[in-house]
């Protein structure tokens, strides 16, 4: 598979959308505000988030606890826990019909395993088994930004978070900049040649979700509606 190639569209009766971005980029809670809007429109919703997978989880956080991962072994353990995601909790709702929105998808993987040193192709083809989303959206903000907010919601940056495994810095702030600085410029590249909506997510809550709802509703024009909203649990 070419690396600048995008994965052909699903072509399932649901409908997915896929939210990208950094860190504190505000993606997590525009998903979760955009999922909430489309079941009070009577969409059948599902919201999936990424690592979520309890195959896996247990393996990946011993791992981490212990430095053990390399950066090969860091991208295979998640890549094998998107797979389990994806068959056990994507694919079902897309095939049942459902929104299904998507707080990651394989693309955090091509951005943090590219980060990482791991070759993008090798990645990609790792992936392909992962179709394309319906939209894609990509959270756009400095690093600077990222940090602030990290700062301000007093939430402890970890240490694979930081990349303090790459040697960047012995200083955490410093080597988050770096490591996310890495992260950013990874999906700036692929924003272009995998055809993200590009949200400035600098922007006031209400702005940015008057954005994403005027997204989706082309494409939802003559979706069937429905009563239930699933959860990822």
């Amino acid at each position: 598979m070419i690396a600048d190639r995008p994965s052909p569209t699903h072509g399932f009766p649901g409908r997915l959308f896929v939210f990208e971005g950094l860190d504190g980029s505000g993606k997590s809670t525009q998903a979760a505000l955009l999922g909430k809007w489309l079941q009070a429109r009577g969409y059948r919703v599902f919201f999936t988030e990424w690592n979520s997978s309890e195959l896996i989880a247990e393996t990946i956080r011993r791992g981490k606890k212990k430095n053990l991962l390399t950066p090969t072994t860091f991208s295979l353990l998640h890549a094998t826990d998107f797979a389990d995601r994806f068959e056990r909790k994507i694919l079902p709702p897309l095939r049942a019909g459902y929104v299904v929105v998507c707080d990651r998808y394989a693309y955090t993987a091509f951005v943090r395993d590219a980060a990482r040193g791991c070759d993008p192709n090798w990645v990609r083809n790792i992936y392909s088994f992962a179709p394309r989303a319906d939209c894609i959206f990509y959270f756009r903000v400095p690093v600077s930004v990222t940090l602030k907010r990290k700062i301000a919601s007093r939430l402890k940056i970890n240490y694979y978070e930081a990349g303090m495994d790459l040697g960047l810095s012995d200083d955490l702030h410093e080597s988050y900049e770096r490591f996310q600085g890495r992260l950013k410029r990874e999906y700036d590249r692929i924003s272009r040649q995998d055809d993200f909506v590009v949200i400035d997510s600098t922007r006031p809550v209400e702005a940015i979700q008057a954005d994403l709802r005027s997204y989706v509703e082309p494409i939802l024009k003559d979706f069937p509606t429905g009563e239930r909203l699933l959860h990822d649990e």
